[in-house]
């Protein structure tokens, strides 16, 4: 078997040897054999990886544009960074998603990767940093410290708008069966009491209501992300950067981007500050606790098929059970469940991470990252999964519904008004112990004329708001 050819490279912890093949370099060797953590690269989240490509893509320019970077190199890695930004080179991102270090490690990954494709542009071969080095041209006027939350916040950013429109998907599937429910009237519930009247069309409405207005929410949390410290170098100083330095890289980020990207008012506090992740992940958590309250509503409107409510059929998806011929799960809202507890826990990873942080920097980061990642990419997948596999092939159980409102004595908050709330109540209390419907006892004992009850109790009477007559006098 031949030995994988290598080239020698070396830090300032002495020499290693690197795969020849591999863009990567030393430093990432190291934090590949330090941090065998998850087994996850960094590469599974490619907005992350492009956001570094733009970040680095943006300051090769800037300092261009400041005399600090010659032409030619600076074509190089613009190059470099427009291929990785392309989609090229992801698999050279191979250090753990979950890194001490503050993020250096994947910065130095950035460095290494596109030094080396560079160098290939150039001429040369990968390792010969003479002609172009990672940290003194790559990484040049930057620090892990502003490079790393810049890119976590455009990567954030892009994710977020992906994930709204996910919603808005699932949004226009709720939408759509609240208006083919709209006259199909059922019991409304409270603390799973019957309560009073309503239209399946108005409970499916309040879901795609829900997921509108957390899509605003979410677009509010992506404004607070938009402001970033590059420029700010290792602890907002911006020591080893030119004075103009931070706001041409921003300028240049924001055109390569399309984001409109603020530079931090003071980069000394914007280097420590973690409150826009924090901002983020807790409006994640608030869509994964609606989505998922939503999720528990459709598993028990589903239940039975006939020892439960059953008053909605959920499409069947799988067979549910190796043992219970004929049985159904409702899988997807489960799946989505599942999606949303991941999110809460990591709403508490980042808070945990967040307050964690001392001094003139946050070490954890990376951890803070890999938790919004997650948090985005499931609830995207959750939300499309649930309109396409669930809510779109929801039917109704007409006859089963119409039996629950006419055996309900929750009708009788409906005569209230016109009867009474002592007259209301006996009758309530007879109903329930005789098994008589309200409609046969109100009849019987003269409360009101069949005409006046037939009025009273049309489906859109007793969903919406009337002006009251006086049925007493």
């Amino acid at each position: 078997m031949n030995p994988v050819p290598m080239r020698q490279e070396h830090d300032l912890l002495g020499e290693r040897p690197v795969p020849a093949a591999a863009y990567y370099g030393v430093h990432t060797l190291r934090a590949m054999e330090n941090f065998p953590i998850t087994g996850t690269p960094i590469s599974i989240y490619p907005d992350l990886v492009r956001a570094l490509a733009c970040v680095k893509q943006a300051a090769a320019l800037a300092n261009h544009e400041l005399g600090l970077l010659d032409a030619e190199r600076t074509g190089a890695i613009v190059r470099a960074c427009e291929e990785i930004r392309a989609g090229k080179l992801h698999q050279q991102f191979v250090v753990d998603v979950i890194q001490g270090g503050a993020g250096t490690s994947t910065n130095m990954n950035a460095n290494e990767v596109i030094a080396n494709r560079a160098l290939e542009i150039l001429g040369h071969r990968r390792g010969e940093y003479r002609h172009l080095h990672p940290n003194e041209h790559v990484n040049l006027s930057q620090s892990t410290n502003d490079v790393y939350p810049t890119a976590l916040k455009v990567a954030a950013y892009f994710g977020i708008f992906r994930l709204v429109d996910a919603m808005a998907v699932l949004r226009r599937a709720f939408e759509a069966k609240a208006l083919e429910f709209r006259e199909v009237l059922k019991m409304g519930r409270t603390q799973l009491q019957d309560a009073v009247p309503m239209t399946l069309g108005q409970e499916f409405s309040t879901y795609a209501v829900m997921l509108s207005e957390d899509e605003e929410r979410l677009k509010e949390a992506a404004s607070l992300i938009r402001e970033i410290n590059l420029g700010a170098t290792a602890i907002g100083t911006g020591i080893n950067a030119h004075p103009e330095y931070a706001e041409r890289v921003c300028r240049r980020l924001s055109e390569i981007t399309g984001i409109p990207l603020l530079t931090a008012p003071n980069l000394v506090e914007a280097t420590q500050d973690c409150g826009a992740f924090v901002q983020l992940s807790g409006v994640l958590k608030r869509v994964a606790v609606k989505l998922s309250k939503t999720c528990n509503d459709l598993r028990l409107l589903s239940s039975g098929p006939r020892a439960g409510l059953g008053e909605i059929n959920l499409p069947p998806m799988q067979a549910g059970s190796s043992i219970m011929p004929g049985k159904v799960n409702p899988v997807i809202p489960e799946v989505v469940n599942q999606i949303a507890f991941e999110v809460i826990g990591n709403d508490l990873t980042v808070s945990f991470a967040a307050e964690a942080g001392q001094l003139q920097l946050n070490a954890f980061e990376p951890i803070i990252a890999h938790s919004l990642f997650k948090s985005v990419t499931h609830l995207r997948n959750g939300c499309l999964t649930l309109a396409e596999r669930c809510v779109k092939g929801i039917s109704a159980n007409r006859d089963r519904l119409q039996e629950l409102v006419e055996h309900s004595i929750g009708v009788v908050t409906a005569l209230n008004p016109y009867i009474g709330y002592s007259n209301a109540t006996a009758v309530a209390r007879e109903a329930l112990a005789s098994g008589r419907s309200v409609y046969q006892l109100v009849l019987e004992k003269g409360l009101l004329s069949r005409e006046q009850l037939d009025d009273i109790l049309r489906p859109e009477v007793l969903t919406r708001p009337r002006p009251l007559a006086s049925a007493r006098e």
